[in-house]
Order: structure tokens, then C-alpha cells, then sequence
């Protein structure tokens, strides 16, 4: 897909990968809106965006009605339609499945899923219009090697990826495509409470929006983030799982500890 000229919808994009997506789409010359549940953020994000090209923002949370509509409503007044949108705002609650407070579980699957599913189905007729149209997905590398103590965050992570997969195929020859997108840990303020990948471990908001941007330009189907090893982990994932859980075992404990204060909801 050729990036000039498009109008895109990017929610969760008053920082992290979200602000990196919006910039680079900004840079390829497409005209950007993006969404955030916090005013100061947004406009925050809209003022260091400005230089680069045309943007708006609004503040909406995508898991609510009124927010979906508000989020909609400013891509109509401002773009005139929709050509890509990007499901990228999430959050996350770590820890023992025990410790994890019911309401927490159920906002992970109103951010992480629920809303990017409505939000999708409330767009549809907007991008068919498109002719031309994307849906890029934000899932997480969790999604493909589930790992302890992130197990209700895996599940609506894998789930995304999956709806972005079926919708692809149910979408086919109608001129919306759909790419899915896995990061690993990445430095985000999501990630600010988390004790995972701290010592160097974790890649930048910006290089996951620039292979983003690269898998539009291409076509592809998904972006797929990671070292060499955490690659190979995640193909072996796929025929031998065993060896997986045998190799992730020693880390159990330090992956507990890391994990015992991630919360970002």
C-alpha cells in the first residue's frame, strides 16, 4: 500500500508504539488522527506531531460506546473518511492469576479486544468505502510464546491476533486487508512497571512503528518482533511445546518477581 494521501485512524496513540505509528505514517505522508483516554496526553502527542504533518487528536476511550463514536465521528470531520486503522490501544495487569482482581481480567478484554473488535466492525463501512483500506492489529509477542504470570494478557492478545486472521480471510478480494503485529517488550510506558527486559532487553517504540510502516508498504501479513532467540523460541512454540516449558522453567521465579507489579490499565 502507498502510505501518501491515506487517512488513518490510530488509537492508543498518545505514546509508545501507538505515537511511533502515527509519526512514521505522518513521515510517509499519510493524514493521521490518533485517540487516548487522557486530554493532556493527546495534546501532548498532537504539539510533537504537528512539525511532521497533518494530525488531530481526541481524547476517547474505544472501549464504550460514546467513545467509539466520538473516536469515529473526528476521523469523518477531519480526514472526510478512512483508509487504515490501527487497533494499538491496550493494557495489561501481570502477576499471579490469583492476585489479578476480577475487574482487572475484564478490562484487559475490554481494552485488548473487545473495543479493536468494535471499533473494526464500526469502521467497516468507512474503509470499504476506502477501496484501498487497512487494519493493522497490535497483538504482543505473548501472543505466540504464552508466558507465566501473564496468562489472562496472553489469552486477549492471542485473541486479536486471531480476529485480525479470520477477518483477513472473511475480508478477502473486498478491498480492506489486515496486518497483525507482535511486539516483544518494547520501552513504553506500558511497560514502565514491569521488570521484564529492563537490563538492555527491551527494543525502541520506533523501530517497531518503522518495520510497521515497511509491512504496509509490502503487503505483508504480519510483523513479527524479536532477537534471533526469542524467533527461534517462538517457532519451536509452534511444534514442541515441551521443550519450551523445559527451557522456561529456570526463569519462573525472576519472571514472577519481574512481573509482580506490571500494571498499566
Amino acid at each position: 500500500m502507498n502510505v501518501k494521501g491515506k487517512r488513518a485512524l490510530v488509537t492508543g496513540g498518545s505514546s509508545g508504539i501507538g505515537l511511533e505509528i502515527a509519526r512514521e505514517l505522518l513521515r510517509a505522508g499519510a493524514d493521521v488522527v490518533i485517540t487516548g483516554r487522557r486530554q493532556d496526553a493527546v495534546s501532548l502527542a498532537v504539539h510533537s506531531l504537528e512539525s511532521v504533518g497533518a494530525i488531530n487528536g481526541v481524547s476517547a476511550d474505544v472501549t464504550t460506546p460514546e467513545g467509539r463514536a466520538r473516536t469515529l465521528d473526528l476521523a469523518t470531520s477531519s480526514l472526510g473518511g478512512l483508509d487504515i486503522l490501527v487497533n494499538n490501544a491496550g493494557g495489561v495487569r501481570a502477576g499471579r492469576i490469583e492476585a489479578i482482581e476480577e475487574e482487572e481480567i475484564r478490562q484487559m478484554v475490554e481494552v485488548n479486544l473487545i473495543g479493536p473488535i468494535l471499533l473494526t466492525r464500526a469502521a467497516l463501512p468507512m474503509l470499504r468505502k476506502s477501496g484501498d483500506a487497512l487494519v493493522v492489529n497490535v497483538s504482543s509477542g505473548i501472543a505466540l510464546v504464552g508466558m507465566a504470570f501473564y496468562s489472562p494478557y496472553a489469552a486477549v492478545k492471542a485473541g486479536i491476533a486471531h480476529f485480525g486472521e479470520a477477518l483477513r480471510r472473511e475480508l478477502d478480494g473486498e478491498g480492506v486487508r489486515v496486518l497483525t503485529v507482535y511486539p516483544t517488550a518494547t520501552d513504553t510506558p506500558m511497560m514502565a512497571t514491569s521488570g521484564l527486559g529492563r537490563s538492555g532487553g527491551r527494543e525502541t517504540a520506533s523501530a517497531v512503528a518503522h518495520d510497521v510502516i515497511a509491512a504496509i508498504f509490502n503487503d505483508r501479513l504480519e510483523v513479527v518482533r524479536g532477537d534471533p532467540d526469542r524467533l527461534a523460541m517462538m517457532k519451536l512454540n509452534r511444534t514442541d511445546q515441551g521443550t519450551v516449558d523445559d527451557a522456561l522453567r529456570p526463569t519462573k521465579a525472576a519472571t514472577e518477581e519481574a512481573a509482580r507489579n506490571h500494571s498499566a490499565l
